[in-house]
């Protein structure tokens, strides 16, 4: 067996959450395997809007087993939150969540410290969700974090000692007023621990790579998206950890010849939240109105989302890092009541044409677009392919033709049952 991998391929909140929803039967374990409570994964069924930040997608699917791989960074305060949640709408996950003891823990100063930090960049600040996740990652890759391993010996001693070192950092390099804060922090923290321990902590790539050999099915859930990873997205607007498919291997401890399928999730048109670089942004009438029949607001942090046409070069470049074989389009709803359709085939940069997505986008780069017609028709109530309108299924055939890698999924709004198969 293999484990089959679905991650956003723009700058995140392409609909992933939902995906994972909707595949879970297929599947036996499904696993998160990089970010943390920076992601915002949005499901809706029965009418109900549920958002998830750290647990996978899977919880809403019975009795699958869902694990928070080793690459996750966790804060136990929205982890206490996110369960309580559950719980009192009736689902109780101590049975079928597991949580790997590599995680890191979010510590309350590693928010203050992405709080200090930011503030301390001015008008060049990333654009955080200040959930603490950069100096989280940061410690990880400088060997001083806590990881979930650590609540079960010594605990205590090793937290404060980080804790410490991070006042100091607060108090001398960014003269930051953190007390009162961390006060806070600290209480509902220590709270979110105890809630940890009443799950399995388990030793993560021992347990997957076990459930291969024993002939399950596994799924790998990515957060964030593929033009936000730290090594291969718009550097350094991006997020701190590897959003892209071969950070389902680091994340989750499994060889690269375990990854099987590679499910590209991306919307009908492009979005992006906080700062850096986006070609084919609108700032305009058109993107105001994407932006609202979209709902474009972070689910996380409830920030306006910046909304544009459908980038192919980046699409494109995104499906090359990652390896795509099947293509998720969603959101197509969005643009039912469009005239005319536009889509990025090309990049003029500093009066160059190219296909290929550049290591920065700082020159004059120019968006170069094909215009399709629009179907101009709800596509809300349509359960199957032989129903599209024929404007639809020529915007995806020229998606197709283009990208060489099929659309195998189209969403055509946001309920789990509104999720056609080709």
């Amino acid at each position: 067996m293999q484990v089959d991998v679905l991650l956003g391929l723009q700058w995140g909140d392409e609909g992933k959450g939902k995906v994972v929803d909707v595949l879970t039967p297929r599947y036996d374990v499904i696993t998160r395997f990089q970010g943390g409570p920076n992601a915002g994964h949005t499901l809706e069924f029965n009418n109900i809007k549920h958002v998830l930040h750290t647990i996978p997608s899977g919880i809403f699917r019975g009795d699958k087993v869902n694990v928070i791989g080793n690459g996750v960074v966790i804060d136990p305060s929205i982890f206490k939150k996110e369960i309580e949640s559950l719980r009192n709408i009736g689902f109780e996950l101590t049975n079928n969540l597991l949580i790997s003891k590599k995680a890191h823990l979010i510590l309350p100063t590693h928010r203050l410290l992405d709080a200090a930090s930011e503030a301390a960049k001015g008008a060049s600040k990333i654009g955080s969700t200040l959930k603490g996740i950069g100096p989280t990652y940061r410690d990880k890759i400088g060997r001083d974090g806590l990881r979930i391993g650590d609540i079960l010996h010594n605990f205590e001693a090793k937290y404060r000692a980080r804790i410490d070192q991070h006042i100091e950092i607060l108090e001398k390099f960014y003269n930051f007023d953190y007390k009162q804060a961390l006060a806070d922090y600290e209480k509902e923290w220590f709270a979110g621990i105890e809630v940890i321990r009443q799950f399995q902590l388990i030793d993560s790539e021992h347990f997957i790579n076990n459930q291969l050999m024993a002939g399950k099915s596994v799924i790998a859930e990515g957060a964030q998206g593929t033009m936000l990873d730290i090594d291969f997205g718009s550097y350094p607007f991006v997020t701190s950890s590897n959003t892209i498919a071969a950070g389902a291997c680091t994340g989750l401890g499994i060889a690269p010849d375990k990854i099987g399928r590679v499910y590209g999730i991306f919307k009908a048109y492009c979005t992006r939240v906080g700062s850096g670089p986006f070609p084919t942004e609108l700032l305009d009438e058109t993107g105001e109105k994407l932006r609202r029949i979209g709902n474009e607001f972070g689910s996380t942090t409830g920030r306006p989302r910046r909304c544009g046409w459908l980038d192919l070069v980046a699409l494109r470049y995104a499906i090359m890092i990652n390896g795509v074989t099947d293509l998720i389009m969603m959101k197509a709803d969005v643009l039912d009541s469009f005239e005319t359709i536009r889509i990025c085939t090309a990049y003029l940069i500093d009066g160059v044409r190219t296909l290929d997505f550049p290591n920065d986008l700082e020159g004059d780069v120019v968006p170069q677009y094909d215009e399709l017609e629009g179907w101009q028709c709800d596509l809300t109530g349509v359960d199957s392919e032989t129903k599209f309108p024929a404007a639809l299924s020529g915007y995806i055939r020229f998606i197709e033709a283009y990208l060489q890698v099929p659309v195998t999924i189209v969403s055509v709004g946001p309920d789990r049952s509104q999720t056609i198969e080709r």
